[in-house]
């Protein structure tokens, strides 16, 4: 047997039971400011055909940047979304995104045309997009679980009023009971508080309007 002397052993413990490296969590709260997100969900019609949505989702503000609907997405596809989602010279640093085929050559190369650094999640990781999953799923559960889609226009629709209300009124506890479009506070002296229905009464806002 080698003898190993004390310090030798410290060093080796010290070594192991190191703080490990920042998570992907840590990544993401880190870079609040500078990450956009992307991700597709599919939607089934009232004709049994499958729509394909692609959401542009900025982090900090929890907010839906740009979306469309498509039966056949294609990499060049969601890379013109990608420019459009980011007029002139406004494109955010980090794009988290999955392994999935949309995301090809072309893809890639107009992103690092926009300057955008592309960070690959794990396969088969969908918590690594840690902001989108939610939204996607509020989407679901407060809109096209309530909604029978005729067709990908009549989609659209419904989703841009989706967000309008979304934007402007929803309040999420991680934005501290705020909207991703910051609106000023209400106090008493504004009126009474009425109820406003939004997305032809699927739901309601409440502000203060004066009689």
């Amino acid at each position: 047997m080698v003898p190993v002397a004390k310090s030798t052993v410290g060093r080796y413990r010290a070594c192991v039971h190191r703080s490990p490296s920042p998570s992907w969590q840590v990544f993401l709260k880190n870079h609040l400011t500078e990450i956009v997100a992307l991700d597709f969900f599919t939607v089934p019609t009232v004709g049994f055909r499958v729509l394909f949505v692609l959401i542009v989702l900025a982090h900090e503000r929890r907010k839906v940047l740009h979306f469309n609907v498509t039966e056949h997405p294609t990499a060049q596809w969601t890379a013109q979304h990608l420019v459009e989602a980011f007029p002139g010279d406004t494109a955010l640093t980090y794009l988290p995104r999955d392994h999935d085929a949309v995301y090809g050559e072309g893809f890639q190369q107009r992103a690092t045309s926009l300057g955008m650094a592309q960070v690959l999640t794990a396969p088969r990781s969908p918590w690594q997009n840690a902001y989108a999953e939610p939204v996607i799923g509020s989407i679901r559960r407060e809109c096209l679980d309530q909604v029978i889609v005729f067709s990908g226009d009549h989609r659209r629709r419904v989703l841009a009023s989706y967000f309008q209300y979304n934007h402007r009124w929803r309040t999420p506890l991680s934005l501290a009971m705020d909207c991703p479009d910051t609106r000023p506070v209400q106090f008493l002296g504004q009126g009474a508080v009425v109820a406003v229905p939004e997305m032809g009464g699927l739901h309601r806002h409440y502000e203060r309007r004066v009689a």
